[in-house]
């Protein structure tokens, strides 16, 4: 399984990204898809992820700016970032999870930066 992220840059508070997560395989053969961030000295959060049945959860700080998407058909999930903080300043990686036979497996993305000036 690959992931592959792109997208990220840098923009000016306020203003907007969108970073995509490209599988290599069915993005539901997964039981979990998402994208998770890491800025400097933090530890690795969750942002944005589709769920088992199709659910989105979102970390707090995000809800009401970010919005996660996928086009089946590319195998591709998106994270739409309206907005932006400097405090949004992470890389971005994407993350997949999948349970088989009682035994999971967690894929990462090689993840992408997104910097926020104020």
């Amino acid at each position: 399984v690959q992931l592959q992220a792109s997208g990220g840059g840098s923009v000016q508070a306020g203003e907007s990204l969108r970073v995509s997560c490209a599988a290599s395989g069915s993005i539901f053969s997964f039981n979990a898809i998402g994208w998770y961030r890491q800025a400097p000295g933090k530890q690795r959060e969750l942002v944005a992820a589709f769920t088992s049945g199709g659910s989105t959860l979102y970390a707090d700080s995000v809800k009401g700016r970010f919005t996660i998407s996928r086009d089946s058909a590319k195998n591709t999930v998106y994270l739409q970032m309206n907005s932006l903080k400097p405090e949004d300043t992470a890389v971005y990686y994407c993350n997949a999870g999948r349970i088989e036979r009682g035994s999971t497996s967690i894929y990462w993305g090689q993840g992408t930066q997104v910097t926020v000036s104020s």
